[in-house]
C-alpha cells in the first residue's frame, strides 16, 4: 500500500500548481467483493469443495484538465484478502497502473489521445473495459478523435513489444494482441443512432519446433450497432461479421447478430427481450483449415449470455457458438434500490460432438442494488445454472452436481479533491 500512499501525496502536491483555468479532480474507488463458488465459468466435479473467498479493488484517480490539455492517471490494487503474508515488508501484490494518458486538441474538432487507457463503444460487446473484474482491461494506444455535433470517429493504433530490444520484434506476452488498428464511426439522431465498427486484429504466431518462424496473423472484424430510443421502447441490434486468419492461419468465417428489446411497462418495471445468435463450429472442431467460431476480442463478456461466465469468459473460444434467448425484468423498488431478474436459455449454434441436443441448459440471475448514501453502493447477487446434455458433453462432466454463485459487493466511490 505504500505505493498508493506515494501516489496520493503526487496528485495533492500538483493540485498546488494549478493554474486559475485549469482543474483537478482525484478520486478514490475501494470495492471489496465476496463470492461463493460452486459452477460458476465450468460444471462442478464430483470430489470438490467450493471456493469462497473476498477479492478487493482500490483504485486512485486523478484527472488533469487545462484548455486544449486532459492528462488521466489510474492506480490500483487488485488482491484476494489474505494473499500476502502478514508482517510482509513489501507488498507490491497487484499494483499496477490501469490508466495513463495525455489528450491535446488540435484544433475544436480533432484530438489525439495518447497512452494506457480503457476504450468502450456502443454496448461494450467488441470493445469494453470489462469492469465487473476487478482488474478491468486497458489499451496502450494512439487515438485520432473527431467529434462535431451529432458525428464522431476515432482512428486507434496499437503496437506491443515485450520490452526495449536490440533487435527483433517477435511479441511472447500471452493473451495479448501484437498490433490492432480500428475505426469506429458514431451518427446521432433524434431517437435513433448507429455505429460502425472496423477492426484489424493482429495476432503473433511463434512456430514452437522452430523459433526463427514467426508471423503476425491479421483478422478483421466488421459490422454495426444500431439503437432506437422512443417513449418507453428501446431497441438495440448488433451485426457483426469477421473473417481474414486466426493465430493458426485458419480461414475465419463468422458472425454475430443480436437483437434486444426494452418495454418500460410502468413507472417501477422495464421487461426486456433478447436474442443473440454466435456462430460456432461443428463439433467443436477447426475442420480443413476453416474457423467458424466468432471471437469477441476486447468485449465486456460478462455482460452477455448469463453472469455465471459459462460463455466467452476465457472460454467457449472457437467452440460450437451460441443461441441466447433470454428475458430480464428491472423492478424500481424505491428511490434507491432495484433488482433484477434475468432468464437465459442457451443453445449451441452448431453441432454437438456425439449428435448430442443443441441445448445447452438454463441460467437464472437475480441481482440486488441499494445505494446506501452518498458514494456507497452494495450489490448482491445469485445465479443458478441448469445444464443440459449439450453443455456435458461439451465440458466433459456428467457428474450431475448442483451449479450456483452467490456474490456481495460494496463499491465506495468517494472523491477526494476538485479544484474550483
Amino acid at each position: 500500500m505504500k505505493s498508493i500512499k506515494v501516489y496520493i501525496k503526487l496528485c495533492f502536491v500538483l493540485s498546488s500548481f494549478i493554474k486559475i483555468n485549469a482543474q483537478l479532480i482525484v478520486d478514490a474507488e475501494l470495492r471489496p467483493r465476496f463470492e461463493y463458488r460452486h459452477g460458476f465459468s465450468n460444471l462442478f466435479p464430483d470430489g470438490e469443495d467450493p471456493a469462497a473467498f473476498v477479492s478487493q479493488r482500490t483504485r486512485i484517480n486523478a484527472n488533469y484538465r487545462l484548455e486544449k490539455l486532459a492528462f488521466s492517471l489510474s492506480a490500483q490494487d487488485i488482491r484476494v484478502w489474505g494473499d500476502t503474508p502478514q508482517l510482509n515488508r513489501k507488498d507490491s501484490n497487484g499494483f499496477s497502473l490501469h490508466q495513463a494518458w495525455v489528450e491535446l486538441d488540435l484544433n475544436s474538432n480533432f484530438s489525439i489521445k495518447l497512452g494506457r487507457q480503457e476504450v468502450i463503444y456502443d454496448d461494450s460487446r467488441i470493445f469494453g473495459n470489462v469492469n465487473w473484474t476487478q482488474q478491468g482491461r486497458s489499451h496502450d494506444l494512439a487515438l485520432l478523435k473527431y467529434k462535431k455535433e451529432k458525428i464522431r470517429f476515432e482512428l486507434g493504433f496499437g503496437f506491443n513489444q515485450d520490452n526495449e530490444s536490440i533487435s527483433g520484434t517477435v511479441l511472447t506476452v500471452p493473451n495479448n494482441y501484437k498490433a490492432i488498428q480500428y475505426l469506429w464511426l458514431h451518427k446521432d439522431w433524434s431517437n435513433f443512432n448507429v455505429s460502425f465498427l472496423f477492426l484489424n486484429n493482429g495476432l503473433q504466431f511463434i512456430n514452437s519446433e522452430d523459433d526463427s518462424n514467426t508471423d503476425t496473423r491479421y483478422s478483421q472484424t466488421v459490422g454495426t450497432h444500431l439503437r432506437y430510443n422512443k417513449s418507453r421502447l428501446n431497441l438495440q441490434s448488433n451485426l457483426y461479421y469477421q473473417f481474414g486468419n486466426d493465430v493458426n492461419s485458419n480461414d475465419i468465417s463468422a458472425y454475430l447478430l443480436s437483437l434486444d428489446t426494452t418495454y418500460k411497462l410502468f413507472r417501477t418495471l422495464d421487461i426486456s427481450f433478447g436474442i443473440e445468435l454466435i456462430s460456432g463450429n461443428d463439433d467443436a472442431v477447426i475442420f480443413n483449415e476453416n474457423n467458424n467460431a466468432f471471437n469477441p476480442f476486447f468485449g465486456t463478456n460478462h455482460k452477455f449470455n448469463g453472469f455465471m461466465d459459462y460463455f466467452f469468459v476465457g472460454n467457449h473460444i472457437n467452440n460450437v457458438g451460441l443461441l441466447d434467448l433470454n428475458i430480464k425484468a428491472n423492478i424500481y423498488l424505491d428511490k434507491v434500490s432495484n433488482g433484477i431478474i434475468a432468464i437465459h436459455n442457451f443453445f449451441a449454434e452448431a453441432n454437438i460432438p456425439g449428435n448430442n441436443s443443441k441445448q445447452l441448459g438454463t441460467e437464472v440471475d437475480v441481482v440486488y442494488t441499494r445505494k446506501i448514501y452518498k458514494d456507497v453502493v452494495l450489490n448482491i447477487g445469485y445465479s443458478h445454472l441448469f445444464e443440459a446434455n449439450g453443455l456435458e458433453s461439451l465440458r466433459n462432466n456428467f457428474d450431475g452436481n448442483t451449479n450456483n454463485w452467490a456474490w456481495l459487493m460494496l463499491a465506495i466511490k468517494p472523491t477526494l479533491f476538485k479544484s474550483k
